[in-house]
């Protein structure tokens, strides 16, 4: 029987060069080289932290690092930015944890969008992903095709298509 798998993965050697990327742009770039502007990622969680001297240089490394992910053909909903804290610096802080894998709600919410199409596949939730089996090539296929239409808080991808 046909089936696929529905999951968000991030490349984490891609965002490791996304960051590197940024650090060298951040060092040339006139208005945030002369500050104290930080980007490091923590693999083991996740998670970029970045650090600047003030709300408009913080957005600006936000926004290198968005044009970064789009070069390197990574989805920015991949990100999820925390807001800006004060440290005892006067500097700001900031992380954005990095999402991996499908939430329970959001996988309900996609098992549910499949099953109001009304074709004739089967949608099931496991642990960080979903699996989707139909016997018709075409029918998985039209399943793939409307959730690229949606409008999801996360990236998905659609792999280990079997037929």
């Amino acid at each position: 029987m046909p089936s696929f798998d529905i999951v968000s993965k991030v490349d984490m050697q891609e965002v490791d060069n996304v960051i590197n990327n940024t650090r060298k742009e951040i060092l040339t770039r006139y208005d945030l080289r002369q500050g104290t502007s930080e980007v490091d990622l923590d693999r083991g969680d996740g998670t970029i932290k970045m650090v600047a001297e003030d709300r408009m240089k913080m957005k600006a490394i936000q926004d290198i690092i968005v044009s970064n992910l789009v070069r390197r053909k990574i989805d920015p909903k991949c990100l999820d930015v925390g807001e800006p804290e004060g440290t005892s610096g006067g500097h700001l802080k900031c992380e954005a944890k990095i999402r991996q894998g499908i939430d329970r709600d959001l996988a309900r919410k996609i098992v549910k969008l499949i099953k109001d199409r009304k074709l004739k596949v089967q949608a099931a939730i496991q642990d960080d992903q979903v699996r989707v089996t139909g016997k018709k090539i075409d029918d998985l296929q039209d399943v793939i095709g409307m959730l690229k239409d949606k409008e999801l808080e996360i990236p998905l991808q659609f792999v280990n298509m079997k037929s």
